[in-house]
């Protein structure tokens, strides 16, 4: 008997959905693509025919009425993501938004809310946190090899500065590197305290030629116990992903924290500590495709998945609250 799989629609054409997302679902388990769609029947059409999609549609509503559609992907500007959460959440569809989930933490939780009480799933996506490195290094890190945590640092830059028409530098559309970027050092950072930060204080860099968004952003987050995260992240820096957590007998780096690592060849977690430096590789693993197959053991068996849909909601309070320090100049707590 063949297992079931859910069946995907795709909301947008966007670089993400169709060089990630896409081949992700092809390669995972328990998923396929059914359908994408767009705001031009034509371009939904083409790139439907690239990715061998069976169904195009020339609007998203359009989309949302096919029955035969499970679940959707919103990789759309992040301003919209709340309207067509709430709108396929009301069509009956479980939705994978994209990250940040909102531009504010009400929002998040209005999205959540909808979904909740419509009876469908959703989730926001992370991918680097399926990846098994990630496993293996709270491993360590439970193991006590380096002690107790006491700062962690993360970085995430990239240099696309010229694209002037990137709906990532677009203030109303939620644009700015704290957003797009600056997500994944405050997660990971929330996720192996176990904690919420109290406080951030955060310095950017808003670009005038780039509609005043934070084009690079550089924060100090303040958890209990003393503990402390500091961050950089950019869209006109060269290009880095990594992160380092610090223990009280050693200290874990991983080079390439968020992105996939397999095609470097390196090792993805380097372990220091007074015995000297460890090495480790991980089998290779398409994140995204863990993700998905996540989501649809979430779905289609009621496993629970690893990060609740309120997660969602603390992580952007957090990012709110860093643009907040760095527009104002001055530390923000978090209530």
């Amino acid at each position: 008997m063949t297992e079931r799989k859910l069946k995907w629609g795709i909301i947008s054409t966007a670089e993400i959905a169709v060089s990630a997302i896409i081949p992700a679902l092809k390669e995972s388990l328990r998923n396929e693509v059914l359908a994408i769609s767009s705001r031009d029947a034509e371009v939904a059409k083409h790139v439907a025919a690239h990715c061998e999609i069976p169904r195009s549609y020339g609007s998203y509503e359009a989309l949302l009425t096919d029955p035969d559609i499970d679940a959707v992907y919103i990789p759309l500007p992040n301003h919209l993501h709340k309207e067509w959460t709430i709108r396929a959440a009301e069509a009956g569809k479980h939705v994978l938004c994209e990250k940040p989930a909102a531009l504010d933490a009400a929002d998040a939780a209005e999205m959540v809310d909808r979904c909740r009480k419509a009876g469908v799933t959703f989730a926001e996506g992370f991918m680097y946190r399926y990846h098994p490195k990630h496993d293996r290094v709270r491993e360590i890190i439970q193991s006590g090899e380096i002690g107790v945590l006491r700062s962690m640092h993360g970085r995430f830059t990239s240099s696309n500065a010229d694209d002037l028409d990137n709906v990532r530098y677009r203030r109303a559309m939620g644009g700015g590197s704290l957003y797009d970027l600056g997500v994944y050092p405050v997660s990971a950072a929330r996720m192996y305290f176990g904690a919420e930060p109290t406080a951030v204080t955060v310095h950017a860099m808003f670009s005038a030629k780039h509609d005043h968004v934070d084009m690079m952003a550089s924060g100090l987050m303040e958890f209990p116990d003393a503990r402390s995260a500091t961050f950089e992240c950019g869209m006109w820096a060269y290009s880095s992903c990594a992160l380092e957590i610090i223990g009280t007998k050693g200290r874990i780096k991983l080079p390439y924290a968020f992105r996939r690592d397999d095609i470097h060849g390196e090792p993805q977690i380097t372990i220091y500590t007074d015995e000297g430096k460890r090495e480790e590789y991980i089998e290779p693993a398409n994140h995204f495709a863990l993700q998905m197959d996540a989501f649809a053991a979430s779905v289609l068996d009621g496993t629970p998945l690893p990060y609740s849909p309120e997660d969602a909601v603390r992580n952007t309070r957090v990012i709110a609250a860093c643009l907040e320090s760095a527009r104002k100049g001055e530390k923000v707590r978090i209530v």
